[in-house]
């Protein structure tokens, strides 16, 4: 079954714009509603969290009246990471969580994500039968059965206690100064608390969301301010969130900067060594450095590739009994811990490697030797199709035919933004330029 609104995660757009708009998230919550209530009793609940764009006010109330008005018992998080919601949506025994978040993008943006009763995303099947109820005439539940609504004041609390647990002792970051930047977002009081109450020295960066500065200039997707702060106070580590804090990328104590694909090498590694990583693999997709590829296979371990998207990365390790996945933008899934990526626990296990070794931040944030990548992004108009161009599917093929087997390409649109990504590796560093500056000018010039 197709899904004509569901992206790689989610429902995503620009706020006040089909189809963020009010009206298609209180449908978007009936049709939900409709598809976990199929036996009329009252007992069905929903969590729902939320990142701190102003927008959000209003998808919550529009979800809320959509999903009540099926039956459902709607229990509000407030603002909350995404990671929160999926493990809350199990520990409360929900039959649905939904986190209002566009994650990464700016705040004009905003995105609706569904988590099934066992804190993991909902399948595409399931999202497509949801679509599927959406397009139709929705059966309202009768007066008597209509779902009540109430605040949850400790929600943030009980993620904070579960967080806690995940690191293996407290006194281990008694003397060590954490930068924590939480993009302004949805993490804003709940990080800084985790790692103050595990006995670090905290320096919060990015903790006063006023609805429009989520990720603006902060958090995971510009970690120079992160590096400026780690710098400025003498910090031992930073650690920068995006708005939903599913994402994460380290800095050492000289600002320089670890992706996802560094900090999975360095908890396979460490995993493996203590008999923990699942299956001998690790999960990550197509986008990840040929550099990690060569790294696990000195170590006798293998990297299983997976279209872009943490839910594909999660079904992957679901299939084959992984615990640790990811992507290079920073997602960490650690299945022992989390039914998706929670930027603030990968933190944590960096952190617990620091603590454990002795060693500082920048003997750890560099596994391995990266072949040189290029990615470049070109923005289309909705309802544009570039890659079909005649002249842009010709650019790319003399691409791939003077990379030569010497490198990668991989040519894709994001499934959360109306963006083509253009991403080569290739050894020859002019080679890399020259491929991937052609074919983003064919792009440009078909858009």
């Amino acid at each position: 079954m197709s899904r004509k609104f569901f992206g790689t995660d989610g429902v995503r757009g620009t706020a006040n714009t089909h189809p963020m708009t009010a009206e298609m998230a209180l449908r978007l919550g009936a049709a939900a509603g409709r598809y976990f209530r199929t036996d009329g009793r009252n007992g069905h609940r929903v969590v729902i969290g939320k990142d701190t764009r102003l927008s959000g006010y209003m998808l919550e109330n529009a979800l809320t009246a959509g999903l009540t008005s099926t039956g459902m018992n709607v229990l509000l998080l407030g603002p909350v990471p995404t990671p929160a919601v999926g493990y809350l949506t199990r520990s409360m025994r929900a039959d649905l969580g939904i986190m209002i978040s566009a994650s990464h993008n700016p705040a004009h943006d905003n995105g609706i994500k569904f988590f099934g009763p066992d804190g993991f995303k909902l399948s595409d099947e399931a999202e497509a039968e949801i679509e599927r109820i959406l397009g139709g005439e929705i059966a309202l539940a009768q007066p008597q059965n209509i779902g009540r609504a109430k605040r949850v004041d400790d929600g943030r609390g009980r993620y904070v206690e579960y967080a806690k647990t995940t690191f293996p002792a407290r006194g281990l970051l008694s003397n060590l100064k954490v930068v924590i930047d939480c993009a302004n977002g949805a993490a804003y009081r709940a990080a800084p608390e985790v790692l103050w109450e595990l006995g670090a020295e905290v320096i919060p960066v990015g903790v006063a969301p006023d609805g429009h500065n989520i990720n603006l200039h902060c958090g995971s997707t510009h970690t120079d301010t992160a590096a400026e702060a780690v710098v400025a106070h003498g910090a031992d580590l930073g650690i920068a969130l995006d708005g939903d804090a599913d994402r994460v990328m380290i800095l050492d104590e000289t600002g320089r900067v670890a992706d996802g694909d560094q900090i999975m090498a360095l908890l396979a590694a460490r995993w493996a060594g203590a008999g923990r990583l699942n299956g001998g693999a690790l999960v990550a997709t197509v986008m990840s450095n040929l550099g990690l590829e060569r790294f696990l296979q000195t170590r006798g371990l293998r990297l299983e590739r997976t279209a872009v998207g943490d839910r594909y990365v999660v079904e992957r390790m679901r299939e084959g009994g992984f615990n640790l996945g990811g992507e290079q933008s920073g997602h960490i899934v650690m299945t022992d811990f989390a039914t998706t990526g929670d930027g603030l626990i990968a933190g944590l296990q960096f952190l617990a490697a620091m603590a454990e070794t002795g060693r500082k931040a920048s003997e750890l944030v560099r596994q391995f030797e990266t072949v040189p990548q290029m990615l470049k992004n070109v923005r289309y108009a909705v309802g544009q199709e570039p890659l079909s161009v005649d002249s842009v599917r010709k650019v790319i093929a003399d691409a791939e035919a003077r990379l030569n087997g010497t490198g990668r390409l991989l040519i894709r649109k994001s499934g959360t933004e109306p963006l083509i990504r253009v991403m080569a590796e290739c050894e020859d560093e002019v080679l890399l330029e020259a491929v991937v500056d052609d074919i983003v000018g064919a792009v440009q010039a078909a858009v």
